[in-house]
């Protein structure tokens, strides 16, 4: 009997990425809130002179999850900042989260 050599190893895990995930989706603002249950991110790409953006994407995590998720990202932050210098952090966003169309009174 021939193994099959797509099936997975003992403790590994098979992913598949589709063809229309693997594109991504452009995010340049996270909006983070927890429940003692959850942590929901929602995944927003707002554009100058828009009048108002739409939540492109929402990850659900436990919270130990979410715990994971800040250490991995801390760990690769670090890595990038080793292989191509220090991530610049600007003193306030870039961005006014209302820069959007004024009304007046």
């Amino acid at each position: 009997m021939a193994e099959d050599k797509k099936a997975p190893k003992k403790g590994q895990i098979n992913i598949e990425l589709d063809e229309q995930i693997a594109q991504g989706t452009y995010s340049n603002l996270a909006i983070i809130n927890h429940s003692v249950s959850e942590f929901v991110v929602d995944f927003v790409n707002i554009m100058p002179g828009a009048p108002k953006s739409k939540v492109k994407s929402r990850i659900i995590l436990t919270p130990q999850h979410a715990k994971r998720l800040v250490k991995a990202l801390n760990e690769n932050v670090k890595r990038f900042e080793k292989a191509h210098g220090e991530i610049k952090d600007y003193d306030k966003p870039p961005m006014p989260l209302n820069f959007g169309p004024t009304g007046q009174a």
